[in-house]
């Protein structure tokens, strides 16, 4: 199985220098930063990259809510110069020259988090002792067992829906999916997913919930270390408490909400956005259909153009440096834009889809702090298996709606649709034996 990662940027070229801006972060810049609110990064976020291109640059000053300053690094090249130094731009947010303008219930702190000691939110040697601990864990999981489970959990899914001839498979099949599968994999019983599903939900929207949210998904990892220390069992949290190195509670619970939360989101909208491309496009699901192309296809396509993780935050910088032709000032923060980055015109080679390799997206970041190859893979494992029972299962399935009518999730950060309705022929379940 080849293992998405970035491959080598193109030769570097030269980028236009843009007008230093005149403190940390960006005050005085011209033209204006770029606000993250507002609908179009919903309906067309291509077009508004598009745009920052044109008038920014590769690096592209930006207003997150509250009007707190960063840099958005939209250009491939940038993005792997970022993700490639962890000296110059580690993953510190402790490093932060705007923590003393963030209030306590600032929306976006969950998701940009605070000094914490989690392979997420740790640097260097610290981040390294984090996945020592965390990556044989995940690669303890069984591939067959993981691909059985999501058979399993699939197949309980669509029987649920299965008789009425219609679904909404963002809430009745992509939501659910992957956090059934995640919670048997890291030791929880089925009966908690669909609590730990809206509480990620609403942790990833960063609206006013947010930060109950992050509290309560904090109790639940707790609760779950405390009962795998009691009684030890064949799952993600067994072995990382077995791990010879010690580790508080505390620090066990952050690493096990930081691989669900990395984990049930972006693998729902990697399902979902792959079942989208799937009903909407008409050439793409000819091409399924004459055996051209396979849901491995579709799911590729989707890591480079609807990538579920648009902008993930974030790097900051350990000096004052240049990068595209910007000033960054030292404790600057970094958002790290992957869904521009991978229509970067400096890399796009052909016609739509053609890509110069189908491992050289961004869609998993990259460098040291990219998404563990073993997480890779159980979400591979979660999203292929899952379409495939569903079309299987309910092989004449259409879209409900016109396609311009499907909305997406209203988040700068996330590339998810609200709700995908669709219709099939009724059918039976799995246990119906008529």
């Amino acid at each position: 199985m080849t293992r998405p990662h970035p491959e080598q940027p193109p030769p570097e070229q030269p980028r236009p220098e843009q007008p230093p801006p005149g403190c940390p972060a960006h005050a005085g810049t011209a033209p204006a930063a770029v606000s993250l609110d507002g609908p179009g990064f919903q309906v067309d976020p291509q077009a508004l990259y598009r745009a920052m291109r044109r008038d920014h640059g590769p690096v592209v000053p930006v207003e997150l809510p509250g009007g707190v300053p960063a840099w958005l690094v939209i250009g491939y090249r940038e993005l792997h110069r970022v993700t490639s130094d962890g000296e110059l731009f580690p993953r510190d947010v402790g490093l932060w020259n705007q923590w003393p303008h963030i209030p306590d219930d600032w929306p976006l702190l969950p998701m940009v988090g605070r000094p914490l000691p989690s392979v997420y939110f740790t640097a260097g040697e610290e981040h390294r002792r984090h996945v020592r601990m965390v990556v044989p864990a995940l690669e303890g999981a069984d591939p067959f067992e993981i691909r059985g489970h999501c058979e399993q959990l699939a197949d309980r899914l669509v029987d649920a829906v299965c008789g009425r001839g219609t679904a909404d498979l963002v809430a009745d099949f992509c939501e659910p999916l992957p956090v059934l599968v995640l919670a048997r994999l890291v030791g929880f019983p089925d009966a908690e997913g669909e609590d730990i599903a809206k509480v990620l939900k609403d942790l990833a929207d960063g609206g006013p919930g947010a930060q109950s949210a992050h509290q309560r998904f904090g109790e639940h990892m707790a609760r779950l270390v405390a009962a795998r220390r009691a009684a030890p069992g064949n799952d993600v949290t067994s072995r990382m408490l077995a791990f010879p190195e010690p580790f508080t509670d505390e620090e066990y619970a952050l690493d096990l909400m930081a691989v669900t939360a990395a984990g049930h989101l972006t693998t729902a909208d990697w399902l979902g956005n792959s079942l989208r491309l799937m009903l909407t496009e008409d050439a793409f699901a000819d091409s399924m259909a004459g055996g051209r192309r396979s849901v491995s296809d579709a799911t590729t396509e989707v890591l480079w153009e609807d990538a579920p993780t648009q902008i993930l935050a974030g790097r900051w910088a350990a000096r004052d440096t240049r990068l595209g032709g910007q000033r960054i000032r030292a404790g600057d923060m970094l958002l790290l834009g992957l869904g521009a980055g991978n229509t970067d015109p400096l890399i796009r080679r052909g016609s739509h889809g053609a890509h110069g390799g189908a491992g050289a997206h961004l869609a998993f970041s990259h460098g040291e702090y990219r998404c563990p190859f073993p997480a890779q893979e159980i979400a591979e494992i979660i999203v292929r298996t899952g379409i495939e029972v569903l079309l299987d299962r309910l092989p004449d399935l259409e879209l409900a709606v016109p396609a311009a009518e499907l909305v997406r999730r209203p988040s700068a950060f996330l590339r998810g649709t609200t709700s995908l309705p669709v219709r099939f022929t009724p059918v039976r379940t799995t246990g119906d034996p008529s």
